[in-house]
């Protein structure tokens, strides 16, 4: 009586994550995009309200880093207008918009480059 074994050469094949049977994958079909400029990621916004959680009358990078409004990687900063200021301060370094500038200065601030 013949013994029936199991055929094992076939068994066990793969193919690696994307392999689509030797047509190009959809990954290098489909073109890059997108683009992160590298100032972008050292530079931040910082509205009107949240000068007030900084200690002091002097507002600038280092005070607002202290506050933690702004991460330590952050090295440029501009304050824009939204929220209201009802304090006032003195902002040292830092880049202002007009309306942020309007609002410090008629609350009694000044801005200082």
């Amino acid at each position: 009586m013949a013994v029936v074994t199991k055929v094992k050469s076939r068994s066990g094949g793969k193919v690696r994550a994307g392999f689509e049977g030797g047509q190009m994958p959809l990954k290098q079909r489909l073109p890059k995009f997108g683009f992160t400029s590298r100032k972008s990621l050292v530079s931040a916004e910082v509205r009107l309200a949240e000068l007030a959680k900084v200690s002091g009358d002097v507002v600038d990078l280092n005070s607002l880093k202290a506050a933690n409004v702004i991460t330590k990687n952050i090295e440029f900063v501009k304050v824009v207008l939204s929220g209201e200021i009802n304090k006032a301060v003195t902002v040292k370094g830092l880049r202002v918009t007009k309306g942020a500038k309007a609002a410090i200065e008629a609350a009694g601030g000044k801005i200082e480059e």
